[in-house]
């Protein structure tokens, strides 16, 4: 998923679609083996999903274009031809390919149901691992190694997903498609979906796509508790500040320093809150948490939907990072540089604040409130890159969407509660203008436990098998919907 320590933000919009529960048989730490996907194949899709961790995709040393052909080989050992594949590298980018797939369906009007993940993953550096992160292996209920979680593990239960449609000979009323594209990870690759969108744009013609962004949370002892379903995302935005000066001897220092002046405006930046600024999909979110938060925070969830400008509910909930990024725009300092000698008083010093933007509010806005609270003229803030186009979609979450979603949960994890939410990162449904964009796997962990895009990255198990049944069932389900 793209960008450093995107955190993932619980907010709805819909209410909870089911009663807060544990299934039977999830007690404790993920099992070696799910029984929802006992008998389907599970040694192929194993084989599939460590095949893919251990072909390396990084930016420094990986290949996106040979994990491509690798999936395409199995595809056409399952069954598929030339025809229904089609392998892409932007010229000039060799290890940068990827590949669309096609199960075509019963009524040629209708349009596919696109199947999105990526290959490519962030760096990893053995000497930081504990076991090789190209290196596939199960320990103590997980599977580690580098894209486990994030997001290899979409992309070979979609690629083994195809292959079991075409082996049982399912004919979907609509065709059903797979996307598998390099650069989400914003590492200088090509960004595969964008290529695409702007060279072969009838590979992305989609009536809706399934993409990475979601998950589901277990408590503490294991037991499934949400399954949440991305509908909305934030904008990301990084601005670059700086403030230049003739400098001179360190001797004879004047009244202004350039690193003085933006450390100045970098603590009443740090100090500053951004507005609460509650759409109506964080409102109906926190109405359906509520509940399943007993005590302070639910009490503070209530209160900020019946009054947003409530400043005590506000801080309740801006203790937790999750809620606080739900609750407004976001801007942190990620990188600072300055000074040329160190005799000298500095010329130049500059830094990179990185914006989360709410859906609701404007990059020009940001950048004009940014200058306000700095409060300082010598400090020049200019987006780093142009103010993108580029915006997701909102998805509306309708009974066609949501009633599949809710019925096969339910049947894998019985008494699950169903929490759509927003992101606080970006993933490829930003190059999505028109089509829907829902974020889900199915795949469920315990809070902070995957390591994603850390040290040590891992998947539950049996959560990977369980979100393979899910998405295998849920992906049936829309093609004949």
């Amino acid at each position: 998923m793209f960008t450093d320590g995107r955190r993932r933000l619980v907010v709805g919009t819909v209410a909870v679609l089911a009663l807060a529960g544990c299934g039977a048989g999830n007690s404790g730490e993920p099992a070696s083996s799910s029984p929802t996907a006992a008998a389907t194949g599970d040694a192929a899709f194993r084989d599939t999903f460590r095949e893919l961790v251990e072909t390396n995709t990084t930016p420094s040393a990986g290949s996106c274009t040979l994990a491509a052909q690798r999936m395409a080989d199995r595809l056409k050992a399952g069954g598929y031809s030339d025809k229904d594949i089609v392998q892409f590298t932007p010229p000039g980018r060799p290890k940068d390919g990827g590949l669309v797939a096609t199960l075509g369906g019963s009524d040629t009007n209708a349009k596919p149901v696109l199947l999105l993940a990526h290959l490519d993953v962030v760096e990893a550096k053995r000497e930081d691992w504990q076991r090789d992160p190209f290196t596939l292996v199960e320990e103590n209920g997980y599977f580690y190694g580098r894209g486990t979680y994030d997001d290899k593990s979409m992309a070979a239960i979609f690629v083994d997903s195809m292959i079991r449609y075409r082996a049982e000979g399912f004919l979907p009323k609509a065709p059903v498609r797979i996307a598998l594209t390099c650069g989400e990870e914003g590492g200088d690759q090509e960004n595969g979906v964008k290529w695409l969108r702007d060279n072969r744009p009838e590979l992305l013609d989609a009536r809706l796509v399934l993409n990475e962004g979601a998950g589901g949370q277990l408590d503490q002892d294991g037991k499934p508790v949400t399954l949440e379903v991305q509908a909305a995302q934030k904008q990301y935005q990084d601005f670059t500040l700086e403030v230049t000066d003739p400098g001179g001897h360190s001797s004879q220092p004047g009244p202004f320093n350039a690193i003085a002046a933006l450390s100045a405006g970098l603590d009443r930046l740090a100090a500053y809150r951004f507005p609460v600024q509650l759409n109506e999909t964080v409102r109906q979110n926190f109405t359906a948490l509520a509940p399943l938060n007993p005590g302070e925070v639910g009490d503070a969830m209530r209160a900020i939907v019946a009054d947003p400008n409530d400043a005590a509910a506000a801080d309740v909930l801006s203790r937790s990072p999750v809620y606080n990024a739900a609750l407004r725009t976001t801007c942190i300092p990620t990188q600072i540089t300055g000074g040329h000698a160190k005799n000298a008083q500095p010329q130049r010093v500059t830094a990179n604040v990185n914006c989360r933007i709410a859906p609701n509010a404007s990059p020009q806005d940001v950048q004009r409130t940014l200058n306000d609270v700095l409060a300082e003229p010598r400090i020049a803030v200019t987006p780093t890159d142009p103010f993108s186009t580029d915006i997701a979609k909102v998805a509306d979450l309708t009974p066609a969407i949501v009633d599949p979603i809710r019925s096969i949960g339910q049947r894998i994890w019985p008494g699950i509660t169903v929490v759509p939410f927003m992101s606080a990162g970006a993933t490829d449904a930003i190059f999505f203008t028109d089509t829907p964009v829902y974020g889900i796997s199915g795949i469920l962990s315990k809070p902070n436990d995957t390591f994603m895009h850390g040290l040590n990255e891992r998947v539950p198990v049996k959560s990977l098998y369980d979100g393979r049944a899910f998405l295998y069932d849920l992906t049936k389900a829309y093609a004949n919907g």
